[in-house]
């Protein structure tokens, strides 16, 4: 599965996206999460400023 993702990943419209991942801490416990989501590399500074 993982094979295909990045196969048609690396084709043409795939390369105008980036995986980014954030340190969020918790409301509730206090603990850090893990943000993760597929950004189009326009919106990765308003990704990561939210």
């Amino acid at each position: 599965m993982a094979k295909k993702v990045v196969a048609s990943l690396q084709s043409g419209e795939g390369r105008n996206f980036t995986k980014c991942i954030k340190m969020v801490r918790s409301p509730k416990s206090g603990a850090y999460m893990f943000e993760e989501e597929m950004v189009h590399n326009d919106h990765i500074k308003e990704f990561f400023a939210n």
